[in-house]
């Protein structure tokens, strides 16, 4: 992290040298957010792997709302990008997780990588009594590197410019941690998986990979490998099987929020895809999963009842409690912050299939939230767990938009009234 932090400053100052010979005054935080320290940014995280990268890639799901907008599109590169580590690496950490004679058990175990992500990588094997599997190791050293990783980029996030002066996120980043801790423990993520795999079994509409307690550790998680495309592909389907795609997940989200009391909380499309032989949608990756507090499920329950009823007051009400805003938030802030609450919920209020390919909301609530992010005296972070639940929310209505899905919002949401 000490280098990227010196070739950030490197162009800072090559850059504001150039501005101050061309006869402007340079503004500090346009020279940090320049394209090459951008590129600096996201090829050092990328590289560093484990705890940073993962931070920056869910820093990237803010939409401009605490983070400033040019951070934000920089850290939305690291969504996808991550470096798998060296098959000498690899036989390390296996021959420490299950001991040196590991390989006797498998007929074939390809040691690159199908997948690599932020805190693992998976890779396909199949095991002496015929079982096909997916098995996901985790890169050494990533529960070591959390605490320091999250520092160095609170270090990073705190330089002049990219967070309002004064902006308190010590909360924000100790669940950052926390949230971290959980991923990196693959026998909680063991847990996870089963227990979404009960609650989930006999669905018509998803499927998930069968855990394998007997190769499963703290640091490798095995499962069931599951022939299966990217959700992506649903992009050339027709259009009733894209609307019961993104009907099916988006139903999923309110079942986790009212009725599971757990919600999975990571977006991203690697953990979707589609099983080539059913065309059900396969849910990967439980390590993001959080409990939903009771309290907090009322309350949202509060805000959509409200919200259909255009009941102003009691959304407000209900906004301060979940913690859209505080108390001390200034009132034209609040009502900055109703106005694009109420602007995102109004699909959930018309009684007919909302065209997520043909509407323009998105890009609408995106530019309500890059201007809000640069009221720099805006200082209230919204909790922990009210941004993990939107980062979901976020995530299912991007999906749900690249698939062009025509969905009855409203018909969705009635029975959790």
């Amino acid at each position: 992290m000490g280098g990227i932090v010196a070739g950030i400053a490197g162009g800072v100052i090559g850059g504001g040298l150039r501005q101050i010979v061309q006869g402007q005054r340079p503004a500090l935080p346009n020279l940090l957010l320049t394209p090459s320290n951008a590129l600096r940014l996201t090829n050092g995280l990328s590289h560093m792997r484990g705890a940073a990268l993962k931070l920056g890639q869910m820093l990237s799901m803010d939409s401009g709302i605490v983070l400033s907008p040019e951070l934000t599109k920089i850290l939305a590169a690291l969504r996808d990008d991550a470096r798998p580590m060296p098959p000498n690496q690899l036989r390390d950490v296996l021959n420490a997780e299950w001991g040196p004679g590991w390989l006797a058990q498998f007929r074939k175990f390809d040691v690159r990588p199908f997948a690599a992500a932020s805190i693992g990588q998976v890779h396909r094997a199949e095991t002496r009594d015929g079982r096909l599997l997916a098995i996901k190791v985790q890169y050494p050293g990533v529960r070591a590197s959390i605490d320091s990783d999250v520092d160095n980029i609170a270090t990073l996030m705190r330089l002049p410019g990219l967070l309002p002066k004064g902006m308190d996120i010590t909360q924000l980043l100790a669940a950052a941690k926390a949230q971290l801790r959980e991923e990196a423990d693959y026998l909680a993520e063991a847990g996870h998986l089963r227990r979404f795999s009960g609650l989930l079994s006999g669905s018509t509409d998803f499927v998930l990979p069968d855990l394998q307690e007997d190769l499963s550790t703290g640091q490798v998680l095995a499962m069931t490998y599951l022939d299966c495309q990217p959700i992506e592909t649903l992009e050339a389907a027709p259009q009733g099987v894209r609307d019961r795609a993104a009907a099916s997940l988006i139903d999923l989200v309110l079942r986790e929020l009212f009725t599971f009391r757990a919600m999975q909380t990571d977006p991203n499309l690697a953990n979707y895809r589609v099983e080539a032989a059913t065309g059900r949608i396969v849910l990967l990756d439980f390590g993001a999963v959080r409990p939903v507090e009771p309290g907090l499920a009322t309350t949202f329950r509060d805000l959509l009842n409200a919200a259909l009823d255009r009941d102003a007051v009691a959304i407000r009400a209900a906004m301060l409690q979940i913690g859209y805003f505080g108390p001390d938030t200034a009132p034209h802030h609040q009502d900055l912050i109703q106005r694009m609450f109420d602007l995102a919920i109004d699909p959930l209020r018309q009684d007919s299939a909302f065209d997520f390919g043909q509407s323009d909301l998105l890009d609408r609530l995106r530019d309500m939230g890059l201007a809000l992010g640069t009221e720099r005296d805006l200082m209230h972070v919204p909790p922990a767990e009210t941004l993990f639940l939107h980062r979901k929310i976020g995530g299912m209505y991007l999906l749900a938009t690249r698939l062009r899905a025509r969905v009855n919002l409203r018909q969705l949401v009635e029975p959790y009234r």
